[in-house]
């Protein structure tokens, strides 16, 4: 996410809708303010093709859908939207939708040096607000690693780290693969 205009109005959602579909590049929308979405890397965009392709092919016939980085996110009780990189949401309210989904049961990030300490920090904490998310998932684009926080039934979040040869178990989607999957054919 890059900072928003200082001298850029703050919007409302419905004008914030407006304007960003008039816009040649996405904006993330939180408390009024407008934030452009940074490029990503080649690596960045064959990982999330990766996971979005791995994730659509596994909940292939079910009534889950899965999202690319175009699909934005409504953070649960607030007017803040989000485009994370991969989404998949298998709840009956965000089927009617059209502009966003707010109950994705798992988020993916593939981290960047620009976004990597907002991504594990704010927009994290925005997320584990949500009552139906499960799973969130940030992957590494400079090296075999990510790291899962998984919602216990506590509550509570976990961390599990992942490294090469290791396999990484998504409870919200039931689904288990080796971490190489998603790497292979990039170089690092």
């Amino acid at each position: 996410m890059i900072a928003a205009k200082d001298d850029f109005p703050k919007l409302t959602p419905e004008e914030y809708f407006a304007w960003e579909e008039k816009q040649l590049e996405k904006y993330e929308y939180i408390e009024g303010e407008v934030y452009a979405m940074g490029g990503g890397s080649k690596n960045h965009s064959l990982i999330a093709v990766r996971l979005t392709t791995l994730f659509s092919n596994h909940l292939e016939g079910g009534s889950c859908e899965t999202g690319n980085s175009d699909l934005r996110i409504n953070i649960v009780g607030t007017n803040d939207y989000t485009y994370p990189d991969v989404t998949v949401t298998c709840d009956k309210r965000d089927q009617t939708t059209t502009q966003y989904i707010s109950y994705p049961c798992l988020i993916v990030e593939v981290l960047s040096q620009s976004t990597e300490a907002y991504d594990r920090g704010g927009k994290f904490r925005m997320y584990s607000q949500n009552p139906v998310l499960q799973d969130y998932l940030l992957v590494s684009s400079t090296e075999v690693a990510a790291d899962l926080y998984q919602k216990k039934e506590t509550g509570e979040w976990i961390i599990v780290n992942y490294k090469e040869g290791d396999i990484i178990k998504l409870k919200s989607i039931d689904l288990s693969f080796n971490i190489e999957k998603i790497y292979r054919g990039i170089f690092l």
